[in-house]
């Protein structure tokens, strides 16, 4: 009876599994690491191109009073890295025993077998809950503001060609390669300019949202990382944290507000401009599509993907992009300022994201440390490549990416793709009990 008990039983376990779809583990991405030979550089964002010469242009940077940032260079062709220049010297001011430049959170633009980019601060302090400019000791000059740069592919000359007049960082710049304008923001305290580079004449344009990230209180507002460029009418275009779209016109140098469409949308979550911690309602990462003639953008905790049309003007919500598994746990990113790794393939038509995934242990989601910028609680999580066809509405999650020891990448905001399609970013990388930041390059599923 025994046995026929156990010959029914296992009958029934046969057809309760018949036509089940089996569970494929999913695919993983092994990362390769790259040693620059600096163990000083921290974490990056941004900063990183590939340009027409097929090789990787990125920038190293750091916290430290008196290391600046450093350029680099590398060629998969050679597979060799070269370093370019030292950002406080290439700004003239290796003997002034100032606040090293020590960041540059800006990709390269390319013109004219150039590559222009601008400077940033890495010296921080906070006072009463505020992260500002650090206060240098006695023996150092205080930060001598952002420098806007170009770096001569075929010389390989860096010019000086201009200086931020606050003496505060340039936290964004994007230029109108067609008109040869500039525009960037300042940090902290949130100045947008302009800059001609035939005139080499920079102007104030003033405050673009509230007291920025100087402010205190109500007075608070976190700045947008990223200014878009229409490339038909040169119309330069930032967001606030309120969600209000400004925009300055080709030729105006004057701030003006975009009417009847805004960022403000449901979608996005609810935020309170005046707290830190997060973007509010900026837009984090855009680029524009020349085939559809409209930007495309991420919202930073959301991970929701939209287009914006400068014409009509509309902000369409289109698809949520994060990792699956961060879909699936149905809440926003643990980095609630969202991802940076944001940029078009080669084709033109297809975004590649990199993005977090959250880690779970005993049904918790695990929680890293504070960061000392942001305030924000940094997430123990995995590092997954996404991409989305906008010609097709095709989102795929390609899976989580580590390196050949099994650790994830960690911090990254950054992406570019090689002229052969491989992806490169700058991560946190932890070798012989020692981290730093550096290159690493990622395999193409796509190819």
């Amino acid at each position: 009876m025994k046995t026929v008990s156990l010959f029914i039983f296992s009958i029934l376990i046969a057809f309760s599994s018949y036509g089940q779809p089996k569970k494929v583990p999913q695919a993983k991405l092994t990362a390769r690491v790259y040693n620059s030979g600096f163990p000083q550089a921290h974490d990056s964002y941004n900063g990183i191109s590939c340009a027409s010469d097929g090789k990787i242009y990125y920038i190293l940077c750091t916290q430290s009073l008196d290391v600046a940032g450093r350029m680099y260079s590398y060629d998969p062709a050679a597979g060799k890295i070269k370093l370019l220049g030292d950002l406080t010297e290439v700004c003239g001011e290796k003997d002034l025993h100032a606040v090293a430049q020590g960041k540059s959170h800006v990709n390269f633009i390319e013109s004219k077998k150039k590559l222009y980019f601008a400077t940033h601060v890495g010296y921080y302090e906070t006072i009463d809950g505020v992260v500002s400019i650090g206060n240098p000791p006695a023996g150092f000059k205080p930060f001598q503001g952002g420098h806007i740069l170009s770096y001569d592919m075929k010389t390989g000359k860096f010019e000086d060609l201009a200086r931020e007049p606050h003496h505060e960082g340039i936290l964004t710049m994007n230029m109108d390669t067609l008109r040869g304008v500039m525009y960037g923001i300042t940090w902290p305290s949130g100045y947008m300019f302009s800059f001609d580079l035939a005139q080499k004449k920079m102007v104030d344009l003033g405050p673009m949202s509230g007291k920025g990230q100087t402010g205190k209180g109500t007075d608070f507002r976190t700045l947008c990382r990223t200014i878009i460029i229409d490339p038909r009418d040169g119309t330069a275009y930032v967001t606030t944290s309120e969600g209000t779209i400004k925009y300055v016109r080709y030729g105006q140098n004057k701030i003006e507000v975009l009417e009847n469409e805004d960022m403000k949308k449901d979608y996005f979550g609810l935020y309170d401009a005046t707290k830190p911690g997060h973007m509010g309602y900026n837009w984090r990462q855009v680029i524009w599509s020349a085939k559809e003639n409209k930007f495309y953008g991420v919202h930073g905790n959301s991970g929701y993907l939209f287009s914006f049309d400068p014409k009509i003007p509309r902000i369409e919500v289109i698809d949520r992009i994060t990792s699956e598994p961060s879909k699936k746990s149905g809440m926003y990113d643990q980095f609630s300022f969202g991802y940076l790794g944001f940029i078009f393939g080669r084709d033109q038509h297809t975004i590649y994201y990199l993005t977090g995934s959250p880690i779970y242990e005993n049904g918790k989601r695990l929680v890293g440390k504070t960061s000392t910028n942001t305030g924000e609680a940094m997430s123990k999580e995995n590092l997954h490549l996404v991409t989305y066809d906008i010609a097709s509405s095709k989102y795929k999650d390609h899976g989580p990416v580590f390196y050949p020891n099994g650790e994830p990448p960690l911090y990254v905001n950054s992406i570019a793709i090689g002229k052969d399609g491989t992806i490169y970013t700058l991560a946190r990388i932890t070798e012989n009990g020692k981290t730093r930041n550096d290159l690493i390059s990622i395999p193409n599923p796509s190819k």
